[in-house]
């Protein structure tokens, strides 16, 4: 799978599971998911967003130490799931 395949997936991913009215198209690889400077999610949207990354790509997030880095950006997710799957 393609960076920028995967980068499209956890667009759609967020788009849908998290119901955001922003089209995943408005939502730049590098603007932050969380606080008002980007896509303001709070931490209900961060549950949310743990359990559709189990669920589409098979990657827990064992903490909110390493949920805090890896839920950062699209950029981040993306790095997170590769090095995770890297991991097997």
């Amino acid at each position: 799978m393609s960076s920028e395949n995967l980068k499209d997936q956890i667009k759609e991913m967020l788009v849908t599971n998290l119901m955001l009215r922003t089209p995943k198209e408005e939502i730049s690889n590098e603007l932050s998911l969380f606080g008002p400077d980007g896509l303001g999610l709070d931490s209900i949207d961060a549950l949310q967003l743990v359990v559709s990354l189990e669920k589409s790509f098979g990657v827990g997030v064992p903490n909110s130490e390493v949920a805090r880095t890896a839920l950062a950006t699209v950029n981040s997710i993306h790095d997170y799931i590769l090095e995770q799957t890297a991991k097997g």
